[in-house]
């Protein structure tokens, strides 16, 4: 499976970058060189990492990742994940770096958000 990556532009000078697919040996580059082509463009007020459609990653895809973080960290930009897929989530977990992240719950298709599990929320 190939990976592809979808940037947009959230308010507040927020930019998401959003995989879609299996970060690996073969595609974590990808993840790497779409934070330093944010970064190149100019210092958004944060970067999220949303990798709710990503269906697999491994160390070399971690790697990209934290390549990412400290990279953003030191142009003085925050990069958090949001929205980890489960598998995702348990990758971050079981390496230690969670909370490097942000911390973010795993996604779950179909669950309610909070205005929507809570009427007048």
């Amino acid at each position: 499976m190939s990976l592809s990556i979808l940037q947009t532009v959230r308010p507040g000078g927020v930019i998401e970058i959003a995989p879609r697919g299996e970060i690996d040996v073969d595609t974590a580059y990808e993840v790497k060189e779409a934070i330093a082509e944010v970064l190149a463009k100019g210092r958004p007020a944060r970067i999220e990492l949303n990798m709710r459609l990503v269906t697999f990653i491994d160390s070399v895809g971690i790697s990209a990742m934290v390549a990412g973080f400290q990279t953003a960290e030191v142009s003085g930009v925050k990069l958090i994940v949001t929205e980890p897929s489960r598998f995702v989530h348990r990758q971050l977990w079981v390496t230690g770096l969670l909370g490097l992240f942000g911390a973010p719950e795993p996604y779950y298709a179909g669950a309610a958000t909070a205005s929507e599990a809570v009427p007048g929320a």
